[in-house]
């Protein structure tokens, strides 16, 4: 069967594939150290846990619900914001998806046309190109400085006249960096000059370890901003839910309109279970949170300066947020005679048995981003391996 030019041209998830691969090679019996996964190792709290059991023994959660997510959620997620924020919005200005992927790549397919440019300032997430290439659009990344962010002025070399939207992601993931609030207003200004729509994935906002917490929302820098800003976010990374799948956009609420219709049409409502148990992590006790938080926190602080250590890993900040570290391998890539990260990546999972992410799927070769969401004892071995590997 002919394939469509859009699945053709679609690059596989460079994350899902790599933690199949360490999964491959574990079944097989080797020891493999997965770092590639990007969710927490955390358990769900049990109160979520408990709320979707009563959900589902009340017969809650039996029918379908409205496509944009119950307005018990809704209500939540305005609740929510205003509380961590002080950004006030109406239940019409939120939709609730199957994850905050979904939001995503429904929001490309409400906003592009086919031509459509997308900044991507990199490094970046790797769906982000894929989704928007899924959409019609052309992915535009643009290169960072030094320290891994961007600026209005390399934002400005960049744009064109077919320029739509810029992705913004603080705390980033491959790289954990945290844009500070002025930062991120001077690219709103710019984005606004431009008349370019925002898209804030802000699904890390919560899990920062230095600074004001949680991070700025692009929604509390200025009304101008806010009026040209879609957020996305989820309940994923925050409280463990990863396989729960419940995100959700908060934007314009012609735009909310819009993605409701479509999704109306794909996924439909996101499962009324999830939805139910949602609503007890948004609005109960946010003790686990900071109890997740304080260990992830923990685990930067001893793994940082061992990876930093190994010689031709360079770290060019210690990460402020999410729960990776995405160093700089290119010395290390010389210095062990390979030419891509692809190549320096497949050597460290079959001869180290560590799996890790290559920078090419996020916009930056000669990085690997590692995930340090798995127990602290693991990753010193984990760094042990890299050191015995590199010596």
């Amino acid at each position: 069967m002919q394939l469509s030019q859009r699945a053709r041209a679609v690059r596989p998830s460079a994350t899902l594939k790599t933690g199949q691969q360490a999964a491959q090679l574990r079944a097989q019996g080797v020891d493999v150290i997965n770092l590639s996964v990007g969710q927490p190792d955390y358990p769900t709290p049990t109160a979520i846990r408990e709320a979707a059991v009563t959900a589902i023994r009340a017969n809650q959660v039996n029918s379908y619900t409205a496509t944009a997510g119950t307005l018990e959620l809704r209500q939540a997620i305005v609740q929510r914001l205003r509380a961590t924020q002080g950004v006030t919005v109406t239940t019409d200005q939120v939709v609730v998806t199957t994850g905050a992927k979904m939001a995503l790549y429904a929001l490309f397919q409400i906003l592009l046309d086919p031509g459509d440019e997308v900044l991507l300032p990199a490094p970046y997430w790797v769906s982000y190109a894929e989704q928007v290439k899924l959409a019609g659009g052309r992915p535009i990344e643009v290169a960072p400085t030094a320290s891994l962010k961007v600026t209005p002025e390399q934002l400005a070399d960049a744009v064109t006249p077919a320029t739509k939207a810029i992705v913004l992601n603080s705390p980033q993931n491959p790289s954990g960096l945290v844009y500070t609030a002025a930062e991120l207003r001077a690219i709103g200004e710019w984005a606004v000059a431009h008349d370019l729509i925002i898209i804030a994935d802000e699904i890390y906002g919560e899990l920062v370890y230095a600074g004001p917490v949680p991070v700025s929302s692009m929604l509390t820098l200025g009304d101008s901003i806010a009026a040209h800003t879609i957020l996305v976010n989820g309940v994923s990374k925050t409280y463990a839910m990863t396989g729960w799948r419940i995100g959700y956009a908060v934007g314009p609420v012609d735009v909310m309109t819009a993605l409701k219709n479509v999704l109306s049409h794909m996924t439909g409502n996101a499962a009324a279970v999830s939805q139910a148990a949602a609503v007890a992590a948004l609005t109960g006790d946010q003790t686990p949170v900071t109890e997740m938080k304080d260990g992830f926190k923990q685990r930067l602080d001893v793994v940082y300066p061992l990876l930093a250590a190994i010689p031709g890993f360079k770290l060019n900040a210690k990460p402020q947020g999410a729960f990776y570290l995405f160093p700089d391998v290119t010395e290390a890539m010389a210095m062990k005679g390979y030419t891509t990260t692809a190549e320096f990546v497949t050597a460290l999972l079959n001869e180290a048995h560590i799996a890790v992410v290559t920078g090419e799927a996020f916009g930056l070769p000669g990085h690997i981003r590692m995930s340090y969401a798995t127990d602290l004892e693991t990753l010193k071995v984990a760094m042990q391996r890299l050191k015995k590997f590199m010596d």
